[in-house]
């Protein structure tokens, strides 16, 4: 970990001056305080332990506002820039900072005190990186590993940083599925319980979530364990900064469009390039040229020349030089979604 009070990115947690942990999200945040959303909160009768101190998880995006809202509200704010309210750690507030790579350095260099999952961790990390050539400086671990809140059950999540690794990484991961024989893509039970999982924060048909997730290759099994493997860009590769765009609030917006580039959706934050655009439902706008979201789950949903149906929020981007564009924002709402044409016909009658 790090007392760093600058430099957090997707991936990073931290802790607050309040005990609570949140994971930050994407790259850019305002000068005094880093866009974060809160994770783990201290409870008497939750079932993570730290430092004598037990600890709930929060999955929904929904119960993690209502949290802070009751209970903390000076972390949400509203923000200018994105003009809506957001989840996020004051500087001032900030008591320590989680680094994924610092995490992983710790747990090379202190193999035989690591637990099972750790060790596990470790070792996947290992093996990717001899698959893909990326080296393990450029790796680390995240989630409930990285501030020491896991259990024998949790996932491994992973993290890989900078743009031309995340490409290395991600280009490899068809031979390490086949190569070897610890990596596992996600059988129909698995993929059942994810949906088990993901439904409760984001709703699509069954059958639609598994023609979608059983293309993926971020997610899988590792010895019996699920992972998650999430690829950040660095800093210096992310092409605005805050303070150098506006966003306003049009509306929700059902579209169905092309994907023109789906070269940034291995990313998180992801994108999609699209074009041919049509609204089904919503407000309209002009010049809607792309699908944005922070959230992983939104990655590797469509690939290029693919027909897809979208629905999230849609808003109007501003540029520091005045030129405008819009574009679709996924994962604010549990009716988001995106989905490949042919499969949507739910979203379309």
């Amino acid at each position: 970990m790090s007392q760093r009070r600058t430099g957090a990115i997707e991936g990073f947690f931290i802790e607050s001056a309040d005990n609570l942990i949140f994971d930050v999200k994407g790259h850019v945040h305002p000068p005094d305080r880093i866009i974060a959303y809160v994770r783990y909160v201290p409870d008497e009768n939750g079932t993570r332990v730290k430092c004598g101190v037990k600890y709930r998880k929060i999955y929904s995006l929904w119960e993690r506002s209502c949290f802070l809202k009751s209970r903390y509200p000076h972390y949400i704010y509203y923000d200018p820039n994105f003009n809506t309210s957001l989840q996020a750690v004051p500087r001032r507030l900030i008591r320590v900072i989680y680094d994924p790579t610092e995490r992983l350095a710790q747990m090379s260099n202190a193999r035989e005190s690591l637990d099972g999952i750790e060790l596990a961790a470790l070792d996947f990390v290992e093996t990717l990186s001899g698959f893909s050539d990326v080296p393990l400086s450029s790796f680390g671990v995240t989630g409930s590993i990285l501030v020491g809140l896991h259990k024998d059950s949790s996932d491994i999540d992973v993290v890989v940083y900078g743009a031309k690794n995340c490409i290395s990484m991600y280009n490899s991961m068809e031979y390490a599925f086949t190569g070897s024989s610890k990596i596992e893509r996600y059988n129909l039970d698995k993929l059942i319980r994810l949906y088990k999982f993901r439904s409760r924060d984001t709703y699509i048909p069954l059958k639609m979530f598994l023609k979608i997730e059983a293309r993926k290759l971020l997610q899988g099994l590792f010895g019996g364990r699920d992972f998650y493997i999430r690829l950040v860009k660095k800093p210096g590769e992310v092409d605005w900064s805050y303070g150098n765009l506006m966003c306003m609030s049009i509306g929700r917006a059902r579209i169905k469009a092309r994907i023109v580039d789906a070269s940034e959706s291995i990313f998180t934050p992801c994108k999609y390039l699209i074009e041919d655009v049509h609204f089904l439902k919503g407000k309209e706008c002009p010049n809607l040229t792309e699908i944005f979201s922070f959230r992983g789950r939104f990655c590797e949903c469509a690939f290029d020349g693919e027909e897809v149906v979208a629905e999230g929020k849609a808003e109007k981007v501003i540029l520091s030089d005045g030129s405008t564009y819009s574009r679709l924002i996924l994962g604010e709402s549990t009716k988001d979604f995106i989905v490949p044409k042919i499969l949507s016909k739910f979203y379309t009658t």
